[in-house]
């Protein structure tokens, strides 16, 4: 599995949101208002994942903290599963994102009525919300990276043991 490229998030963003942007003049008036929900459900998600980072990369360095589990290694099995975790959420916030930026894009111009007002405002929320979670979601994976050792710097000179 390879890191993910944050210009991919961008582009998925991007496409995304003109879909969505383009769907929504055909379909916006007959949609219910959008739910405020996925506002404290995605940050509690970026949550989440934010503090498995700490701890991962607290286990994988091996550094001493406040409760004993911090110090044994972590196994690699797990940082692999995490490091899936990491990119698929990356994946889905980016399209979430995308979603509600098209929603954003849409609703501009319809500020002056009550429900794409309101609905505007929702999709911002939830907007923000998701870039969040994309930023603990590369956090994530950035922490399950194996640490370079020294041998790993010589190898990269061309100087094996000098």
């Amino acid at each position: 599995m390879t890191a993910t490229r944050p210009a991919i998030l961008v582009a998925l963003i991007t496409g995304i949101a003109l879909i969505t942007w383009v769907v929504l003049r055909l379909a916006y008036v007959t949609l219910p208002p959008l739910p405020w929900t996925a506002v404290p459900t995605l940050l509690l998600l970026a949550l989440g994942e934010a503090f498995t980072g700490l701890n991962v990369r607290a286990r994988i360095r091996r550094r001493p903290g406040p409760k004993p589990v911090e110090t044994k290694p972590v196994e690699p099995l797990v940082v692999a599963r995490m490091a899936a975790l990491a990119k698929a959420s990356s994946h889905a916030a980016a399209a979430l994102a995308g979603v509600f930026g098209g929603f954003l894009l849409y609703l501009g111009a319809s500020l002056d009525k009550a429900t794409p007002r309101h609905d505007f405002f929702v999709s911002a929320g939830t907007f923000v919300a998701a870039i969040v979670l994309v930023g603990a979601a590369l956090f994530l994976e950035y922490t399950c990276r194996v640490p370079r050792g020294p041998d790993d710097e010589r190898e990269d000179r061309g100087t094996f043991g000098t």
